[in-house]
């Protein structure tokens, strides 16, 4: 995932045409990076790159499993990711037309996907992924002394019952009052 910029201009003069690029790539490291990746799977990388003078634009679709955790029982989650990108590296600052956070400026005559790729999938970590409801058994308990993991439906069940229950006599007259606002 990495060329020299003089590997480039070749290959566009001699084939005169787009490069195609169909990989997989291993960035096994960004489970360093962020704590929250438990594993990741090798990366399929494919698109193809338009080479010009002055500028070198890649389309690439970035695809993968990543193992996150569950944010409610902490048990392992495969999260699959697909990701389409349009990067633009530029030879030189004068070139870019707008400062897009697309568009790369090209550094040591080397154009180098890879950093990018992976900064794009650390992006694509969701804040909260949740577990089916059969793998919830093996992660944190359910229930305890005293309480329970309740569903929202019965949740809010719960909440309409309990509110037609007796009210206190010490906030009667408060009841009171709202129920002289639903009046009018």
């Amino acid at each position: 995932m990495k060329w020299t910029v003089h590997q480039l201009h070749q290959f566009h003069q001699f084939h005169h045409k787009e490069i195609v690029i169909d990989e997989y790539v291993d960035v096994s490291d960004l489970k360093e990076i962020d704590k929250l990746i438990r594993d990741i799977s090798p990366v399929h990388v494919q698109g193809r790159a338009d080479i010009g003078s002055t500028k070198f634009t890649f389309h690439l679709q970035v695809s993968g499993t990543m193992v996150l955790p569950c944010s409610r029982t902490l048990v392992d989650v495969s999260y699959p990711f697909s990701i389409e990108t349009t990067e633009t590296f530029f030879m030189n600052d004068y070139d870019v037309v707008s400062t897009d956070e697309d568009t790369h400026l090209v550094k040591d005559e080397t154009v180098d996907l890879l950093p990018i790729i992976k900064e794009l999938i650390l992006l694509e970590i969701p804040l909260q992924i949740f577990a089916e409801e059969e793998t919830v058994q093996d992660g944190a308990p359910q229930s305890g002394e005293g309480w329970e993991v309740i569903k929202e439906e019965r949740w809010e069940a719960m909440a309409e019952e309990q509110a037609k229950q007796k009210i206190d006599p010490r906030l009667a007259a408060l009841a009171k009052f709202f129920d002289k606002d639903k009046k009018e």
